[in-house]
């Protein structure tokens, strides 16, 4: 098992070499970038929404939100289901980030990994995604 821990270790800081370049670039944090990419998906998400899914404690997440929102990466927008809620939206400019980031990241993969419709990388990404879908 410790092997795999390790191996987690070295990819979690892999990960954060290859991307803090790229993002910092764009202007945006590590934190920023999770929340841009969550909101990639679609769809508003509620603070509370984000918080849990970038596993950011509240305030944090508001300050991150409130710098996106600053460089207009994002929007806030009332919720039209329920006027109490607040919902974040990706904005034209975040989408674009997303998209750079992305290729960039992408790029870089494939230089180190091949093709991305190799079976080895579909293999891959299903590995990783068992993994991530795992509860915290």
């Amino acid at each position: 098992m410790t092997g795999l821990v390790e191996l987690l270790d070295r990819l979690d800081r892999a990960v954060a070499a290859a991307l803090s370049p790229v993002t910092s670039a764009e202007g945006v944090s590590r934190d920023g970038w999770r929340v841009l990419l969550m909101l990639a998906r679609g769809g508003g998400r509620s603070m509370g929404e984000i918080a849990s899914h970038t596993a950011l404690p509240a305030p944090t997440a508001t300050r991150v939100v409130d710098r996106l929102v600053a460089a207009q990466l994002a929007y806030r927008r009332t919720d039209p289901i329920d006027r109490r809620r607040v919902l974040v939206h990706l904005a034209g400019g975040g989408r674009a980030v997303v998209e750079r980031v992305c290729g960039r990241v992408e790029r870089r993969a494939s230089e180190a990994l091949g093709s991305p419709h190799t079976a080895e990388r579909a293999q891959l990404a299903e590995l990783l995604e068992a993994l991530a879908s795992q509860p915290a």
